[in-house]
C-alpha cells in the first residue's frame, strides 16, 4: 500500500493529513502558530514558526493513521498566499512575514495600479484593483519603509517557497502564487519585470525564485534534515502545490470548464476553469495555467460571509444555536416576508470592489423577528454569489454547477438557498478538507502514482450528495435579487 500526506498551512495553524490513494483520508492533525500585529493593519508570523508545525503536524497525523514512514509515496502542500518572506543568502529569513492579511502596503497598491502596466489587465480589465495583500506593494514597501532588508535579501518569496525550500534544498515559485498575485504570465514573458522596473525596483526580478513549477510538478525530494524533522523517510517526493483556495479547487474535483468551485467560510469565493482568456469589469482574471496547463483561472469573492451570519449569531447571545436559526428561517417563505439584505459588512470584492461599501438590512417592520433576519442575511449572502456569477456570464464564462465546501456545507437551508437563487445545483464531496485533500492529489501526481491531475481527481474526488434547485423557489427569488441589484447603487448616496 502506497499513501500521500496534502498539507494545508493556514492563517492559524499548519494542518497536515494522511489520504490513500483513492482518497479516503485516514488522519490528521493541526498545530497552531500565533500571528503578532505590531501595528493597525499589519500582520506578521514567524517563518520558523511555519516550519516547526509542519513538524509537529506532519508527524502526529503519520504516528495517528498507523502508516508505516515507507509506505508514504510523496508529500505536497498549499499555505495562505500573499504571505511574503525576505530571505538572505542561507535561506534565513530577514524578518517576518508580512502575511496574507497585512494591509500596510496601500499607499503602494495605489502606485502598483498607477503605471497602468499591461500585467494589471487580469484585474478588472485593468482599471484594478491592486491589493495591499499582493506580492508587488509588500515588495514596494520593503524596498521604501526597510531598504536595508530588501537589499540584503538575496530571495523575496511566499510561504509556499520558503517550506518547499526547507524541505528539498530547492527555491522555487508556484505557478499559482505567481500567476494570481504576482503578475507572473505563462504566455507573455514571465515575470512582470517592466511593471518593477516601473516601480524603481527592477531588482525584485532578481530577488524572485529563478523557477516557477507548474501543480503537481516534482520539485525535489525531502533532503535527510527535512526527513528528520518530519519522521519522514529522506529521498520521499515533495510535489509543488500552491495558494490555499485554488488548490481546494483539484480537492473539489474542479479540473475542467463548467464546473465552479464555491469556497465557503468567513467569505466566499468562487474560481472556475475556461478555455479561452478573458478580463472585464467585475471580475478577476483570467489567470493563464494557475491551476491546470492550458486553463484559465476566473476568480470572484465577496468579503464578508460567515462572517455576517456569526455576527448576528453573537448578538443574540451564547444560548441561541444555528440549528434554532435555521429552524426558524426555514419556516418562512423566499424573501422573509419583505426583508432585504446588503451583505457588504466589510465592503465588496466583487463585482464592485468596493471596500466603503457597507451592509444594510432594508423593509424592516415590527412583524419582523429574528427567523426573518436570519434567513434575509443568507438570502442576501445568495444574492452577492448571484451577482457574482453574473458577473462571470457577463464576461462569457457560464458555470453549470457549484461545488461546494465549507461552512455554508452544514446548512442545509443555506445551501438549498444558494442552489435556488442560481438556479445551479450544488455538488458537495466527500471530503469536506478540500485543501487538504487538493494537495494529496498532487502529491500523488508527484509521486508518479497518477499520470496527471485530472485523472489523480477523478480516482480521489468523490461525489457525496447533490442538491437541485427548485425552479418555483428560483423564480421567486428573481424579482428579489433583482432589488438586491438596485440596493447598491442606492445605498451608495447614502453610505460612503
Amino acid at each position: 500500500m502506497a499513501y500521500v500526506i496534502g498539507i494545508d498551512g493556514g492563517t492559524e495553524s499548519l494542518r497536515a493529513g494522511v489520504f490513500d490513494l483513492a482518497g479516503k483520508p485516514l488522519a490528521f492533525a493541526a498545530t497552531p502558530y500565533p500571528t503578532d500585529f505590531p501595528r493597525p493593519g499589519w500582520a506578521e508570523q514567524k517563518p520558523t514558526d511555519w516550519w516547526d508545525a509542519l513538524g509537529k503536524s506532519v508527524r502526529r497525523a503519520v504516528a495517528e493513521s498507523g502508516v508505516a514512514a515507507r509506505d508514504i509515496a510523496g508529500l505536497a502542500l498549499d499555505t495562505t498566499c500573499c504571505s511574503v518572506v525576505a530571505l538572505d543568502q542561507r535561506g534565513l529569513p530577514l524578518r517576518p512575514a508580512l502575511i496574507w492579511m497585512d494591509v500596510r502596503a496601500a499607499e503602494e497598491a495605489g502606485r502598483v495600479l498607477a503605471t497602468g502596466d499591461p500585467a494589471l489587465q487580469v484585474n478588472g480589465g485593468g482599471k484594478g484593483p491592486v491589493s495591499a495583500e499582493w506580492m508587488m506593494p509588500k515588495a514596494l514597501w520593503l524596498s521604501r519603509h526597510e531598504p536595508a532588508v530588501f537589499q540584503a535579501a538575496a530571495t523575496i518569496c511566499e510561504y509556499q517557497d520558503y517550506l518547499n525550500f526547507r524541505l528539498t534544498g530547492r527555491m522555487v515559485a508556484s505557478i499559482t502564487n505567481a500567476a494570481v498575485r504576482w503578475h507572473y504570465q505563462t504566455r507573455n514573458g514571465g515575470y512582470a519585470c517592466r511593471l518593477a522596473a516601473a516601480l524603481g525596483i527592477g531588482e525584485l526580478a532578481d530577488k524572485w525564485p529563478g523557477e516557477v513549477v507548474p501543480l503537481g510538478d516534482l520539485i525535489g525530494t525531502l533532503t535527510p534534515e527535512a526527513a528528520q524533522h518530519l519522521g519522514l523517510r529522506a529521498g520521499t517526493p515533495v510535489a509543488q502545490g500552491g495558494a490555499d483556495a485554488f488548490i481546494a479547487m483539484l480537492g473539489l474535483g474542479v479540473v475542467k470548464p463548467g464546473s465552479l468551485a464555491f469556497i465557503t467560510g468567513s467569505s466566499h469565493l468562487h474560481l472556475g476553469l475556461s478555455a479561452r482568456a478573458f478580463s472585464g469589469r467585475g471580475i478577476w482574471g483570467t489567470y493563464a495555467d494557475a491551476v491546470m496547463p492550458g486553463l484559465h483561472v476566473v476568480e470572484g469573492g465577496q468579503t464578508s460571509t460567515g462572517s455576517v451570519v456569526q455576527w448576528f449569531k453573537n448578538l443574540l447571545g451564547e444560548a441561541t444555536s444555528y440549528a434554532a436559526l435555521d429552524a426558524e428561517a426555514a419556516a418562512l417563505p423566499p424573501g422573509a416576508e419583505g426583508l432585504l439584505v446588503q451583505e457588504h459588512f466589510q465592503g465588496n470584492r466583487t463585482p464592485h470592489t468596493d471596500p466603503l461599501s457597507r451592509g444594510a438590512i432594508l423593509g424592516l417592520s415590527l412583524k419582523h423577528g429574528r427567523g426573518h433576519i436570519f434567513r434575509a442575511l443568507l438570502e442576501g449572502i445568495a444574492f452577492g454569489t448571484e451577482a457574482v456569477l453574473q458577473a462571470m456570464r457577463g464576461n462569457g464564462y457560464v458555470p453549470a454547477e457549484l461545488v461546494l465546501c465549507g461552512g455554508a456545507a452544514r446548512s442545509a437551508l443555506w445551501m438549498q438557498i444558494h442552489a435556488d437563487v442560481s438556479g445551479l445545483p450544488l455538488i458537495l464531496t466527500e471530503v469536506a478538507d478540500a485543501p487538504a485533500l487538493g494537495c494529496a492529489i498532487l502529491a500523488a501526481v508527484g509521486a508518479g502514482r497518477y499520470s496527471g491531475i485530472e485523472e489523480a481527481a477523478g480516482a480521489m474526488v468523490k461525489v457525496a450528495r447533490r442538491i437541485e434547485p427548485n425552479p418555483a423557489a428560483h423564480a421567486t427569488y428573481a424579482p428579489l435579487f433583482a432589488a438586491y441589484q438596485r440596493a447598491y447603487p442606492a445605498l451608495k448616496l447614502v453610505i460612503s
